[in-house]
């Protein structure tokens, strides 16, 4: 059973990395996926890339740093870390977007690849879920250079399961039920319970642990709060708008670092 679970995650994992799951990244259209492509080959070291930080920045949730190697520089942008200009670092390989806007920066980036943390030169090895120093999202104890505790980050959800706030506006709360900030602000009290929602959707990843994967947004929320997880047997496409009704399960674990803050399981998806 366990291995069967590991073999699962880590397909859902690769389904993830396929489909942009990241804060700050523009929904995809109709019949299409996020802006993203795989890494070419000669892009990065198996396990990512050392250097240098050029210049850094805060927002949304992410610090983006640009990285000199020595032979390339390049953008990352990973879960707030505290980071300096100067400071010798390492990035594992992630997910590359390319004209890539940001709406918190006001600006574009040609190729920014989004990564599951920043970590001391050399420190970070495959599969390191422990990002350098400790922002606001990771802190630290005794003077540690690694977080303590939780390492999944964005409140609770992992990174890698995050889909940026796409920009959705014009999502009508739907009547008796919930807009997407009002479920994460009561998730407490509505957890094993049947709750119902409207939203657009931003990301669709079909069969993986033997459901569908559905990532919807409507504009009321921000940040970690932009994006909500649905688990279904509908097949839907990025643009759809529909009402979602299911369980509401809070800080759900499924190990290997899925953890969301909060997801509907389960859910019975009706297109508008």
């Amino acid at each position: 059973m366990l291995i069967l679970l590991s073999l699962a995650l880590a397909s859902l994992l690769g389904a993830c990395n396929n489909g942009g799951d990241h804060q700050d990244a523009q929904p995809a259209t109709s019949g299409q996926t996020a802006a993203t492509e795989a890494a070419p080959a000669s892009a990065a070291q198996p396990s990512g890339w050392t250097g240098e930080i050029l210049e850094t920045m805060d927002a949304g949730g992410y610090t983006y740093i640009q990285l000199d190697t020595g032979s390339q520089k390049i953008w990352a942008a990973a879960p707030q870390t505290k980071v300096e200009v100067g400071q010798r670092v390492t990035v594992p390989r992630g997910m590359l977007m390319t004209d890539f806007p940001s709406k918190t920066l006001d600006r574009t980036f040609d190729e920014i690849w989004f990564v599951g943390g920043i970590y001391p030169e050399g420190h970070v090895a495959a599969g390191s879920e422990h990002p350098v120093g400790g922002g606001s999202e990771h802190p630290t104890s005794g003077g540690s250079e690694h977080p303590t505790g939780d390492m999944t980050g964005m409140g609770g959800t992992s990174a890698h399961n995050m889909v940026a706030d796409a920009g959705v506006s014009g999502v009508e709360k739907l009547a008796g039920g919930y807009d997407i900030a009002g479920i994460y602000a009561a998730k407490a009290d509505l957890a094993g319970k049947t709750v119902k929602v409207r939203g657009r959707v931003v990301k669709f990843t079909p069969r993986v642990m033997g459901v569908n994967w559905i990532h919807i947004q409507d504009g009321s929320g921000s940040g970690k709060t932009a994006d909500l997880t649905v688990t279904s047997d509908a097949e839907v496409q990025a643009g759809d708008l529909v009402v979602v009704e299911g369980t509401l399960s809070a800080d759900k674990d499924f190990g290997a670092g899925y953890k969301y803050s909060a997801i509907i399981e389960n859910a019975t998806v009706t297109k508008e």
